[in-house]
């Protein structure tokens, strides 16, 4: 077989670099390239002052709750750090331990007990200390005290032949709203213009009946998701590689929109050239990688599906405890810490 010219090679090493390709029944190039020696004539050991050029943020939309931004120039490991890192080890307060001193609603105490649990609580974790093992009584450094005492009564005031329950009763519905802060020692000092609450007013806790009464007292303590899920502080994060799509061929007319139908809206736009219809790639950002187009004979082998192997896409949606952007950089301080840890130890292992 004749020799590959050196440039259509090194094309093909830079495509098996930089992408990650879709095939209609596998993914190819998947595995990392990040250690030297991978590909003559390419120099891959790690360097500073190059990945610091290469490496940018940009942030892609901002909202309340949630962020979406861009991460370039990192590998597949360090993004995957932050995402479990938001998942699981960003300390939140949540509802711990419940005192119940009278629950005669129909949902059992422990099960009442786990739903106060998962009511997001609106508290900056940082102002606040990791409760001490087997501490049982908690102080104003490391707890968060709420109550929720609540009856159910009849409405006199009710029409005779009413059936709505909203009408018939008083408190029947037990929301988060009902939920008081009960300041602990000195905390009214401490956190003067505190608004300890739950993030949301109308989370449904219990239903009530006339005579039926919750009274419990909850402490919120400081946790990370590895203990619980209820200490995470996010909905969802995760991320997905940037999509890149290219048309090998010029696609018109009849093919052109059978093409766009193939992708997701946004993706693929049809223009008027000389009176044909002919596709172009608008956003491949908007793509989800149905691989719908490998389904089409005439379409399949006129366009290459690939992901950017260095660009991640990262949405963090926040549970509303902290700001998207707060726990981010709360993330990026965590692993910096775990990173220092890391050197001390090697530093403090004495040389064998």
């Amino acid at each position: 077989a004749p020799p590959i010219a050196p440039m259509a090679a090194r094309r093909s090493a830079d495509e098996m670099r930089d992408r990650v390709v879709l095939g209609e029944f596998g993914v190819r190039n998947v595995h990392t390239t990040d250690f030297p020696g991978n590909y003559p004539g390419y120099d891959d050991p790690w360097d500073q002052r190059r990945f610091e050029e290469a490496f940018r943020v940009d942030v892609i939309r901002e909202e309340e709750d949630t962020l979406e931004f861009d991460m370039v120039g990192i590998d597949a490991a360090i993004a995957n750090a932050f995402r479990r890192i938001l998942l699981a080890e960003v300390p939140t307060m949540a509802v711990e331990k419940v005192f119940v001193y009278n629950n005669t609603s129909i949902v059992q105490d422990e099960i009442l007990a786990h739903r106060l649990g998962l009511i997001p609580i609106r508290a900056d974790p940082r102002l606040f200390e990791y409760r001490n093992q087997g501490d049982q009584e908690g102080t104003e450094i490391d707890t968060l005290q709420f109550q929720l005492k609540i009856k159910c009564k009849r409405n006199p005031q009710a029409a005779k032949e009413s059936s709505d329950p909203d009408e018939l009763y008083f408190n029947h519905k037990v929301y988060s709203k009902h939920m008081t802060w009960v300041p602990l020692g000195n905390q009214t000092d401490l956190f003067p213009d505190a608004d300890f609450r739950p993030v949301h007013d109308d989370i449904l806790i219990a239903l009530l009946r006339p005579g039926q009464e919750i009274d419990v007292l909850m402490h919120c303590v400081k946790g990370i998701g590895k203990d619980h899920a209820k200490f995470s502080p996010v909905a969802t994060a995760s991320y997905r590689l940037l999509p890149d799509i290219t048309l090998l061929q010029p696609i018109e007319d009849e093919a052109a929109e059978t093409l766009q139908k193939c992708f997701s809206p946004g993706v693929i736009e049809i223009q008027n050239i000389n009176g044909k219809k002919v596709a172009r790639v608008a956003n491949a950002r908007l793509d989800t990688f149905s691989r719908e187009v490998f389904r089409h004979e005439g379409l399949k082998n006129l366009v290459r599906l690939a992901r950017v192997r260095n660009h991640y896409i990262f949405s963090v949606e926040s549970t509303g405890i902290l700001p998207p952007d707060v726990l981010v950089s709360e993330a990026i301080k965590i692993l910096m810490g775990k990173c220092q840890r890391f050197l001390n130890e090697l530093d403090s292992v004495s040389m064998e």
